[in-house]
């Protein structure tokens, strides 16, 4: 299959900027880069065109695209993904299976990137919220391992996994009772039900799990 043109140039800025930044011939941090100005570079794409090439880069082949070019498609798909109708058309784009199989990379940066995308993704929104739980497996039960720290997880990727699930059962009952349930099955916690409207209750379950990341 031939490769996306628009996908190839937005590789070669990706290696371009990463190179400047590296050589200190730009005063601008990746973070900076936003998709308007990636819009612009790439002849106006859709906000849709331009998660799925940020997708491609990400799941992209090692030998294709470096670590560190895959880091600013991930900072890419974030800042678009903020934007509640974008990360409402996530699922449309056939972007959930690829999000959260990331959550299982080898690669502890990947993870937390992931955890990261998926918090911003559900943040205040129920549609995505039911989406993540319509996910199974590949969803809470894969972030609540990751946030208790299941074979040596690093402390920053813990600490997104926390707040993706924070994001995701905030005001949101379905997402709270597998999140209760998950922690339950794996030794934490009492198995009470928590209302996920009652923000007090969900400030101390999201709280102990932080202290259990800072006791570690």
């Amino acid at each position: 299959m031939a490769q996306d043109p628009r996908l190839t140039e937005f590789l070669r800025w990706s290696v371009a900027h990463s190179d400047a930044t590296v050589n200190n011939e730009s005063p601008e941090s990746q973070s900076q880069v936003t998709p308007e100005m990636m819009a612009a570079l790439m002849g106006g794409p859709s906000d849709a065109d331009l998660m799925k090439a940020s997708m491609e880069l990400i799941t992209a082949p090692d030998a294709e695209v470096s670590m560190d070019n895959k880091l600013i498609a991930w900072e890419n798909l974030e800042q678009l993904i903020e934007s509640l109708d974008n990360a409402n058309n996530m699922a449309s784009l056939g972007l959930w299976g690829p999000l959260l199989a990331q959550l299982k990379h080898d690669e502890g940066e990947v993870k937390k990137m992931a955890a990261w995308c998926v918090g911003t993704a559900v943040q205040n929104n129920e549609k995505t919220q039911e989406r993540l739980v319509a996910m199974g497996d590949a969803g809470l039960p894969t972030l609540v391992a990751l946030a208790l720290g299941g074979a040596g997880e690093a402390e920053d990727v813990r600490r997104k996994a926390v707040y993706a699930l924070s994001s995701a059962c905030r005001n949101y009952q379905p997402a709270m009772d597998v999140f209760v349930e998950e922690l339950g099955r794996r030794g934490v916690g009492d198995g009470v039900k928590i209302d996920a409207f009652d923000m007090d209750a969900v400030d101390a379950v999201i709280g102990a799990l932080r202290e259990k990341i800072k006791g570690a």
